[in-house]
């Protein structure tokens, strides 16, 4: 029997996170990042309406694709959301939302993501695709079998609608956590294409801090345990990039990157990355 071809290319095609990219980074993505290039525009509580419709204005007018993060728990009413949506589709043409729980307590009519893909009319609002998360860790309040079901949910639910759908995880430092979680997903017969989570160039220290907040330290202690104890400066997901370019039978995965370390740092070692793989998987199809 032979066997599955290597996930070719893996690291070509990626997203990348900005949290409240301003006119100067957009600017710098553009002249960094490929055309078309998906950026996700991160939900921060901070951020207003029109913040987020205007940063979805200015990536679109870069040649960039404006990818919104919707955060169920966040929306204090029905109105909103059909207002945000409503101008992220009439002045950036967004099609794209990643459709997330957000991690604060409910204070409006929706209680999950679930809710939002069910009441949201997101397809009848123009959307043609969205993100649903995942997590090759696991989430810190939610178990296993409820995490489970919930992502079965959302995916039929969404399906049902007509949306395009993938998956978009929680970053992990475990390579092989990240392998042996992708496997069990095409084990249970998911077969949606998965943007995984990485974090991009960013310091150890940041590191910490981020994996506390969204509980993924299991992994990033590992990272820095023994041999690596001796890291300094920033620290990439070059492990988890060189482990799944030539992994078998992951089916359609992606890089898609958080950028902790800052995100015009981050593209320019997204494309960095995509150079290198392309060339090695290009090598490996066409030996000497």
């Amino acid at each position: 029997m032979t066997a599955p071809a290597p996930t070719m290319d893996f690291g070509r095609r990626f997203s990348i996170e900005a949290t409240r990219p301003d006119a100067n980074e957009v600017a710098a993505l553009a002249a960094i990042l490929p055309a078309g290039t998906e950026v996700y525009f991160t939900a921060v509580p901070t951020v207003g309406l029109a913040e987020i419709i205007q940063g979805a204005a200015n990536l679109r007018k870069a040649g960039l694709e404006p990818v919104i993060h919707i955060a169920a728990r966040r929306l204090p009413n029905e109105q909103h959301l059909k207002e945000l949506i409503g101008g992220l589709r009439g002045e950036a043409d967004v099609r794209r939302l990643l459709v997330i729980g957000g991690d604060v307590d409910s204070a409006g009519p929706y209680q999950d993501a679930l809710a939002v893909l069910q009441k949201g009319r997101l397809r009848e609002a123009g959307i043609e695709t969205v993100g649903i998360g995942a997590y090759p860790e696991g989430h810190p309040r939610i178990s296993p079998g409820r995490l489970e079901a919930a992502l079965d949910a959302k995916i039929a639910v969404a399906v049902a609608q007509g949306l395009s759908v993938h998956l978009v995880s929680q970053f992990s430092f475990s390579p092989e956590r990240i392998l042996a979680w992708l496997q069990q997903l095409r084990a249970s017969g998911i077969r949606l294409p998965v943007k995984v989570g990485m974090a991009g160039p960013t310091s150890v220290p940041a590191l910490f801090r981020y994996a506390k907040r969204c509980g993924v330290g299991a992994s990033l202690r590992g990272l820095v345990s023994g041999a690596a104890t001796g890291l300094i400066g920033n620290v990439g997901p070059d492990r988890i990039v060189d482990t799944l370019a030539v992994a078998s039978g992951l089916g359609d995965i992606a890089p898609h990157y958080f950028s902790f370390g800052g995100v015009v740092e981050t593209a320019r070692y997204a494309c960095e990355v995509a150079r290198r793989t392309h060339g090695e998987t290009r090598a490996m199809a066409h030996p000497s």
